[in-house]
């Protein structure tokens, strides 16, 4: 029997069903941290392929914009060139070394990242130049604003690996490990009172 019109239309619009891991992230005297990557990996599942396979990494006022970028594996980043004089990028990290000598305005390729790790950016020109790329191994991940917290939506039910990575982090802790149905709405602390609620 072939359904009505209107319900299949209705049935399409429908969201999908999934998950939110809300992450706090703070120091041991329970300050927040700003900046920190967070992440969940799936526990024994194919890892879902990237939805945003582009991001930018901005010069502007001798700074890079913004200081921490997250990114999944696979990811072609612009590197345009926001001042009025020229910069000089270049990382020697081992998850991605290249150079992209003096230049205004934006390079014709962007670099792709193919593999997981952090990356540290600097500029030959400009020493107080730093930034970092984070390639993560998901499509699920976020970073903590200046409250400490971040929000890691859009997770397909199953369970997760949450992990975390900051500028300046000694150790890294012990991954959460989660799991999620439906519309679940979770939340994971990192740093005093770390653990799940």
């Amino acid at each position: 029997m072939r359904k009505p019109l209107a319900a299949s239309l209705l049935f399409l619009a429908l969201p999908a069903v999934a998950a939110t891991i809300n992450v706090r992230v703070t120091d041991a005297k329970g300050a927040p941290i700003p900046d920190a990557v967070v992440y969940a990996v799936p526990d024994g599942r194919v890892v879902p392929p990237a939805t945003k396979r582009s991001a930018v990494m901005d010069q502007r006022n001798r700074a890079f914009v913004p200081h921490v970028l997250p990114i999944q594996t696979g990811t072609a980043v612009s590197f345009p060139n926001s001042d009025d004089i020229r910069h000089h990028v270049y990382s020697f990290s081992a998850a991605k070394s290249f150079q992209l000598p003096l230049y205004k305005g934006t390079p014709a390729s962007p670099i792709v990242f193919d593999r997981p790790g952090v990356v540290t950016l600097g500029c030959n020109i400009h020493d107080q130049m730093s930034a970092f790329i984070v390639i993560v191994d998901t499509p699920y991940f976020d970073k903590t604003g200046n409250g400490g917290a971040a929000a890691i939506k859009g997770v397909d039910a199953g369970r997760y690996l949450v992990r975390l990575w900051y500028p300046d982090m000694r150790d890294e802790p012990v991954p959460e490990t989660v799991t999620v149905s439906g519309s679940d709405k979770i939340t994971v602390s990192f740093g005093r009172g770390h653990g799940r609620s």
